[in-house]
């Protein structure tokens, strides 16, 4: 479903089917890849992880390693096919654009009742700019984990100051990655931007809220669109309230004008 406003139910669609299933591919295979990559590391005996029930597994390295690895090949396909459907659509909306740096400034400041927040597009500057952040962090880890495994299932003679480099840049893009990670889940807990957590679900937000925060998104998606059956079936309601209205206004004039006999009194007269 593209980006469309549901007048009859108060909702814009802010993204599709598809970017969701983007969204949550990368979200769960990434969180995967984080507690199997501390699994890897003697922790889970150590800080008895195992005596948590189903989690005795979390001791065994060649478990994490195997589902490392299979959480790495669903988080490389869904980013590359983010980079493929996207950029084949021309969809560059979440690209950081020039004033960014200082726009997010502006709506930081806003959020805790110092100035007014501009008008916004679909994405929040502050939104592109951590979009581009993390985009280079997932490639660092991308790149550097697949020296790794090469060097594990491949070549396990290579040289071993490669495989230094590309354990300590994974190791320091995994920090990183975790907190961008806290960075997101902090400015979802902001209250301005609680409307986008709907939409992180279900797809859709609410129409008041795009109007009020996204005016120059919801300007774009709104001219020239087509009406959906939705906002068809919300105006035909609203013409038979209006007519139900009406009619009501016209019997009470009707009866204002023709008084019932009970309400013609003859004036005495003395």
């Amino acid at each position: 479903m593209a980006e469309e406003i549901i007048a009859g139910k108060n909702l814009v669609v802010r993204h599709s089917a598809v970017e969701l299933i983007e969204h949550w591919a990368i979200a769960v295979s990434g969180l995967i890849l984080f507690l199997t990559g501390i699994f890897e590391l003697p922790v889970a005996k150590r800080y008895y992880i195992i005596t948590i029930p189903g989690l005795g597994w979390t001791a065994d390295f060649i478990t994490s390693l195997y589902l490392h690895y299979s959480a790495a090949l669903v988080f490389t396909a869904a980013v590359v096919f983010h980079l493929v459907y996207h950029g084949s659509r021309n969809e560059f909306g979440l690209l950081p654009r020039k004033g960014d740096f200082s726009a997010s400034i502006t709506v930081i400041k806003s959020m805790f009742g110092f100035g007014k927040e501009p008008p916004m597009h679909k994405y929040l500057p502050e939104q592109r700019l951590a979009y581009a952040g993390m985009a280079f962090i997932i490639l660092m880890l991308i790149i550097s984990g697949l020296v790794k495994t090469y060097k594990n299932i491949y070549a396990p003679d290579i040289s071993h100051e490669v495989v230094l480099w590309a354990t300590w840049i994974h190791n320091i893009f995994f920090v990183l990655f975790f907190l961008a990670f806290l960075a997101h889940m902090a400015a979802i807990a902001l209250r301005p931007n609680w409307p986008m957590v709907r939409g992180i679900f279900t797809g859709k937000v609410s129409l008041d809220y795009a109007r009020h925060r996204h005016p120059l998104w919801f300007a774009q998606i709104d001219q020239g669109r087509m009406p959906s059956r939705e906002d068809v079936s919300h105006c035909e309601q609203v013409l038979s309230d209006q007519e139900e209205e009406t009619v009501a206004d016209d019997d009470g004039a009707e009866r204002e004008d023709n008084p019932s006999p009970e309400e013609k009194i003859p004036e005495s007269k003395e």
